[in-house]
C-alpha cells in the first residue's frame, strides 16, 4: 500500500510542476510590467526599477523560474546570509525554518509564497486564505447534495426501470447535463429570488457572512448558499443520477446477483450489500471529478451571487491585470485537483486491492 501512495504521490507532484511551469511562462509572456500596474499613475522610472528589482523581474527568465518554484516549495533552499546569491529571497519575504546552511544557503521549512497582489499589496496566500473557505463550504454542500440525491434518483431510476417515472429522470439528466451553469445561475436567481421572493425569502445575491444593518458587525447568513449550491450542483447532480443508473442496471444483470437473489436474499439486502457496491465505482470517479471541477466551475455562479470566493477573486483579477491573484487561484484550484484524486485512488485501492498492483 505504501509503495502505491509513494506512485501515486509522485505522480501528483509531477502534475503540480507542470501546472506551475506552464502558469509561470503564461503570464510571463501576457504584455503588461507588473512594476507599473503597481505603481500605477506614481510611476516614474527609478521607482519602476526599484519595484522591478524587489520582485526580480530584472533578472534572466530562468533564474525567476527556478526562484518562483522555489518560492512555492514548502522545503526550499534561501541564502543565509547578505551576500548576493542565486536565491535572491530574503527573510522579509516570509517566515521559515532553518533545516540546515552550508556556504551561506540553507534549507529551510516554510508555507508556500505565491506573491503579493498588485492592486493591495497584500499576499496572495492571506487574499486565498479568505475566499478558499467560502469556494470550498460551496463546492462541498453542492456536491453532497448531487451526491445524496443523485444516488437515490439513479437507484429508484435502475429499480423500475422502464417506467414514465425512469425515463423522466432520464430526460432530467440530460437536461441538467446540457444546462450551463451561468445560465442556469440567471434563470435561478430570477425565479427564486425575485419572482417567488416573497415565498422563499431568498435573496439574489450575498455571501455567507453579511454585515449587521443596526452596526453589530458580521453575522452568517446561510440562506445565501441554498441557491449558489442549487445552481452548482444542478450538473453533477444529473451524472450521478445517470451514471448510478446505467451502473446498477448492468450489475443486477450479472450472475452473482441471481445467484444471491436465489439463496433467498432480500432485494433490500441484494441492492446494498452486493449490487451498490460494484455499482459506485463509476459514481465515485464522477464525484471526485466534479468535487475537483466545482472548485473551477464555481467562478461563473459565484460572480453571479456575488458569492466572496475565488471565483470573484479571480474575474477580480482579470480584470485589473492582477496577476500573482490569478496564478495564486489557478495553482490553488490545480493542488486541490491533484489532492483528490490521489484520495481517490487510495479509496479505489482500498475497495479493489487490484488495483494497488497497477
Amino acid at each position: 500500500m505504501l509503495k502505491f501512495l509513494g506512485k501515486r504521490t509522485g505522480y501528483g507532484l509531477l502534475v503540480m510542476l507542470g501546472v506551475i511551469t506552464v502558469v509561470f511562462f503564461l503570464f510571463t509572456i501576457l504584455p503588461g510590467d507588473p512594476a507599473r500596474m503597481m505603481l500605477g499613475q506614481r510611476a516614474d522610472i527609478s521607482s519602476v526599477e526599484a519595484i522591478r528589482a524587489e520582485l526580480g523581474l530584472d533578472r534572466p527568465v530562468h533564474v525567476r523560474y527556478l526562484n518562483y518554484v522555489n518560492d512555492l516549495s514548502p522545503v526550499s533552499l534561501h541564502k543565509t546570509n547578505n551576500e548576493e546569491s542565486f536565491f535572491y529571497l530574503d527573510k522579509e519575504k516570509y517566515n521559515y525554518s532553518k533545516l540546515l546552511s552550508v556556504g551561506g544557503i540553507g534549507l529551510v521549512v516554510k508555507v508556500p509564497y505565491m506573491g503579493r497582489s498588485y492592486q493591495s499589496n497584500r499576499t496572495v496566500t492571506e487574499v486565498l486564505a479568505v475566499a478558499f473557505p467560502n469556494t470550498l463550504l460551496l463546492a462541498f454542500v453542492s456536491i453532497s447534495f448531487a451526491m445524496l440525491l443523485g444516488v437515490l434518483l439513479g437507484i429508484f431510476s435502475a429499480i423500475r426501470n422502464n417506467s414514465f417515472v425512469s425515463k423522466f429522470i432520464l430526460v432530467f439528466s440530460v437536461s441538467g447535463m446540457s444546462l450551463p451553469s451561468f445560465f442556469a445561475a440567471i434563470i435561478i436567481a430570477w425565479l427564486f429570488a425575485f419572482v417567488l421572493a416573497d415565498y422563499t425569502g431568498l435573496n439574489m445575491t450575498g455571501s455567507l457572512m453579511a454585515v449587521d444593518d443596526y452596526g453589530r458587525g458580521e453575522y452568517i447568513q446561510w440562506k445565501n448558499l441554498i441557491l449558489p449550491a442549487l445552481t452548482l450542483g444542478i450538473r453533477p447532480l444529473a451524472i450521478v443520477a445517470e451514471l448510478t443508473r446505467s451502473s446498477l442496471i448492468n450489475v443486477l444483470s450479472q450472475d452473482y446477483i441471481r445467484t444471491a437473489k436465489a439463496k433467498g436474499l432480500s432485494f433490500y439486502r441484494v441492492i446494498t450489500r452486493h449490487a451498490l457496491k460494484n455499482a459506485m465505482n463509476p459514481v465515485i470517479t464522477a464525484i471526485s471529478g466534479w468535487f475537483a471541477s466545482l472548485m473551477a466551475g464555481a467562478v461563473f455562479v459565484e460572480y453571479v451571487f456575488d458569492w466572496k470566493g475565488v471565483g470573484v477573486v479571480i474575474v477580480e483579477s482579470l480584470e485589473t491585470y492582477d496577476f500573482p491573484l490569478i496564478m495564486g487561484a489557478v495553482l490553488l484550484i490545480s493542488v486541490m485537483l491533484v489532492l483528490i484524486n490521489i484520495l481517490v485512488d487510495i479509496t479505489y485501492g482500498l475497495l479493489d486491492p487490484r488495483i494497488r498492483l497497477q
